[in-house]
């Protein structure tokens, strides 16, 4: 199974590609699409889904994976980041393909051992669990790699419910 793992944002949307075969874990690439604070939404929203389009077009993914909006105590930005969300749902809808999301809390939990791990735990863990030779970085594209691993660990069952 080829997972595109996504940690939404409208300034950095982490990305990241693993490839699960015989139950081992690969990664295939990872990395951040940074859109300009000062451009207009609709094209920073246009950034996101032309790239997430090229990745999906380039690698050919089985399934994404998204990290689920957490909504904290910036209304504003939780709004952004759904807008985000949209894109890539759009982005994905187009080639068929099923988007299915996973709690920041539950991603943390089967990639670090508990459901609080800070970043820098994430980032370690996944570079032990994909074998890189340093942790990945930015930290948004740590966050993609980190439930790209969730969804290709996950359970047939758990998938299912986490749509």
């Amino acid at each position: 199974m080829r997972v595109l793992g996504i940690d939404p944002g409208t300034a950095a949307c982490g990305f990241g590609i693993v490839v699960e075969q015989d139950g081992r874990l690969r990664e295939v690439c990872h990395g951040v699409i940074r859109t300009p604070a000062g451009q207009r939404p609709e094209l920073r929203l246009r950034t996101i889904f032309e790239a997430v389009q090229a990745l999906i077009s380039e690698h050919a993914p089985d399934t994404v994976a998204m990290e689920e909006s957490f909504v904290g105590a910036d209304p504003r930005k939780a709004l952004m980041v759904g807008q985000a969300r949209g894109a890539i749902l759009v982005a994905a809808a187009l080639v068929g393909l099923e988007c299915t999301e996973h709690m920041p809390n539950r991603v943390k939990q089967t990639v670090a051992g508990h459901g609080h791990a800070d970043k820098q735990q994430v980032q370690r863990m996944v570079q032990i669990l994909l074998s890189l030779p340093k942790p990945p970085t930015p930290d948004h594209a740590a966050d993609a790699l980190a439930v790209a691993i969730c969804h290709a660990l996950a359970s047939p069952l758990l998938r299912v419910s986490a749509r």
